[in-house]
Parts: structure tokens; C-alpha cells; sequence
């Protein structure tokens, strides 16, 4: 099998692959896509080159070892920019606390479940990174869980089983939330709920995202945030190895540099997010195009072989939305929520900003801008989430 020898050939591989799935996606509009999106597309091929030799050169490790972190960082950055808290005030204290429920639902069917499902998964040593990476990613999205990879000792064999598990529960999720629209009534008669309100929520919602839609991205636009965000990267690594050395000296070495680094671009970009550079346009784009090239390179280190124990990963995570469930019909029936909005959160949670409006939208289209603001509060505290949940899951180990 042919080898790539070339540090550019390789990056360019890759970038083609990841632009080749997309456009095949826009274009074709081939059902394939609305199972398995092109980011696990993306994901599954480059393992199979992977396993077949083709990244296997000096030349391709020395460039993925250069451009791995340094993107990441700037994904994370990026990311957050469009996290301003301020805009997420609209949507009022209940919307938040169904939001965060579901966050601590999803977490206590992770935590509960995983010393029984440990030794099945591979070993807590191997595992234990890759299940608090799912974990920001079913609190964030996908960029959480491409973040978690330097911030913890992520295995490769374990993320790619992740993944798997990511891309079967959130397909078959979002099927049974769209079913479960026509039992809405019942849901909430059982609950008693309460919807006093939520057309007001739902406008102030709308308008904010409207007017994040207003502007149009410039070359000018692109430049500016590409060049501020690989600085940003830069300095948030040196400033992260500071800190791991720092810490270190007062007995704290279990903040590796990674971790601190994690820590102080999350911080900064959520402060960024409520400067003018929040309102920067083309902010959503830069980061899903990180998003991919990041993906691309892990990937592109991972091997087909390591799906072996990927079946007993989807049912772990199918064990952790049957306690989801049950938890979250618990708290509608003690502070009364309509099935509406805990489903939109719940898929905010699962899918992020873009998914969670597809489900709001099938109860009343004028809910698309909850689910989106939803799904930007989770991505603002996606990274945190993740962090918090590998402490806890580290304890098992």
C-alpha cells in the first residue's frame, strides 16, 4: 500500500478527504449522511488508511506532532467566541435548570454505570479519559470532545469506540425525541407541566439569534480571526506550561500542562465572548473547519482493530439514556417541565446547537431559538464538564 512520505501531502490528504465527504453531503443529498454523518465518515476512513500503512512515515507524525495541539487550542478558543452568557440570559432561569438537569442526569447514569461496564469497555486505564471526553461531548458537542483530547490521556482505541457509541445513541435519540412529540400531552398531564411563558422565552430567543445571522463574514473577517486564534493558541500553551510548573511547586502536579492549558483558553474565550470580538462574524465556520482538521488528525493516528469492544460502548451509553430518562420525568414531575423543552435540552445536550432546534421545531417552529441557545450554553461549558467528570472517573481506576 502506498505511504505518504511528504509532511504537505499528508495535510492536504487530509483536508481533501474532510472537504470531499462535506461537499458529497451538500450535493448529493445521499441518505447515507442522515445516519452516519461525514465527521464519523471522516473519522472511519482515516483509520482504515491508517491501518493500511498510508500515514505510517516520519514525515506524517511530525507533522500531525506540529499542528495537533496548536490547532486544538485555536478550536477551543474559537468556539467559545459565540458563548456570550450575557445572550444567554434570554433564556430565563427555567430553561437553564431543564438544561442543566439533563447535564446531571446524563452524569449520574455515566458515573453509576461505569465501574459495572469498566473492565467490558477495555480497562479503566484505557477508558477512563475517553468516557469523560464522551461526557463533554453529551454536554457540549463534538468540538468538547475533540477538546478533551490534550486536556486528558485520552486513548485512541477508546476514543474511536467513543465516537462509535457517540454516532449510534445520538442517531437513535433523536428518532425516539421526534416520536415522542405525539405523547407530549400525556408527558404533560403526568407532570402537571407548566408553559406559562414560553412564547415570550421562545421570541427573546429568536432575536438573538437573528441577530447573530445580521453579518456577513469578510476576507478581512477570516484573516483577522484565523491569525487571533493561532495566537491564542500559542500563548495559551506557554501560559499553560507556566501555570503546570507553578502548580507543581506547590504539590499539585495532577494539573498536567495540558489540563491547565484546557483550562485557561476555556476561561479566555468565554471572557472574549462578551467583548466586541463576539460579535465577530465567520466565528461558527472557523471553528467547524478546525473542528474537522482536528478530527482528521486523530484519526489519522487511530486503527480499525481498536473498534473491537465498540458494540458493549453503545450499550453503555444506551444504559446511561434509559437513566437519563427515567431522572428526567422524576424532576418534570417535582418542578413540572413540559416534554417540549426537556426534549430540546436533552438533544442540546446530545447534539449541540445545531441538532437541538430540530426537535423545538417539531413541537412549534418559533422554539428554534431556545434549542440554539441552549446548545450554546452547553458548548460553553462542555470543556469544564468534561474535566470535572475524568476527576471523578479517575477514582475508579
Amino acid at each position: 500500500m502506498l505511504t505518504i512520505t511528504n509532511s504537505f501531502v499528508y495535510i492536504a490528504f487530509l483536508m481533501f478527504l474532510a472537504g470531499g465527504l462535506l461537499a458529497l453531503e451538500k450535493y448529493t443529498k445521499w441518505r447515507v449522511f442522515n445516519v452516519i454523518p461525514p465527521l464519523v465518515w471522516i473519522y472511519v476512513l482515516n483509520m482504515v488508511f491508517c491501518t493500511m500503512g498510508v500515514y505510517a512515515s516520519d514525515a506524517c507524525s511530525a507533522a500531525y506532532s506540529a499542528l495537533k495541539n496548536n490547532l486544538l487550542y485555536a478550536m477551543i478558543f474559537v468556539m467559545l467566541l459565540r458563548c456570550d452568557f450575557r445572550r444567554l440570559a434570554k433564556l430565563g432561569g427555567r430553561m437553564i435548570a431543564i438544561f442543566l438537569g439533563c447535564t446531571f442526569t446524563l452524569a449520574i447514569g455515566f458515573l453509576v454505570f461505569y465501574p459495572l461496564f469498566m473492565n467490558v469497555l477495555g480497562g479503566g486505564e484505557k477508558t477512563w479519559a475517553a468516557v469523560a471526553a464522551l461526557y463533554a461531548s453529551w454536554v457540549g458537542g463534538s468540538a468538547n470532545m475533540a477538546a478533551m483530547q490534550d486536556a486528558l490521556p485520552v486513548d485512541g482505541g477508546a476514543y474511536s469506540c467513543a465516537l462509535a457509541l457517540d454516532t449510534v445513541c445520538y442517531s437513535v435519540w433523536i428518532a425516539l425525541l421526534l416520536l415522542a412529540v405525539r405523547y407530549a400531552k400525556k408527558w404533560n398531564n403526568a407532570v402537571k407541566a407548566n408553559t406559562k411563558g414560553l412564547d415570550a422565552i421562545a421570541a427573546a430567543a429568536n432575536e438573538e439569534v437573528e441577530k447573530s445571522k445580521a453579518h456577513k463574514a469578510t476576507s478581512s473577517d477570516w484573516i483577522f480571526l484565523i491569525g487571533l486564534s493561532l495566537i491564542v493558541s500559542a500563548i495559551s500553551q506557554w501560559v499553560g506550561a507556566q501555570m503546570n510548573v507553578g502548580l507543581a511547586s506547590v504539590g499539585l502536579d495532577m494539573f498536567d500542562k495540558g489540563t491547565c492549558t484546557t483550562v485557561f483558553v476555556t476561561i479566555l474565550g468565554l471572557v472574549c465572548a462578551m467583548s466586541p470580538l463576539g460579535k465577530l462574524p465567520a466565528v461558527e465556520e472557523l471553528s467547524n473547519i478546525y473542528l474537522y482538521a482536528v478530527v482528521s488528525l486523530l484519526a489519522s493516528t487511530a486503527s480499525v482493530t481498536d473498534l473491537i469492544s465498540a458494540p458493549m460502548w453503545v450499550v453503555y451509553g444506551m444504559v446511561v439514556l434509559l437513566v437519563h430518562v427515567i431522572l428526567m420525568f422524576i424532576l418534570s414531575k417535582l418542578f413540572h417541565w413540559d416534554l417540549c423543552m426537556v426534549s430540546t435540552a436533552s438533544l442540546a445536550n446530545l447534539g449541540g446547537s445545531a441538532s437541538a432546534p430540530i426537535v423545538a421545531t417539531a413541537y412549534d417552529a418559533s422554539f428554534a431559538g431556545i434549542g440554539v441557545l441552549m446548545g450554546v450554553l452547553g458548548a460553553a461549558i462542555g470543556n469544564l464538564c468534561g474535566l470535572g467528570m475524568g476527576a471523578i472517573l479517575q477514582m475508579f481506576v
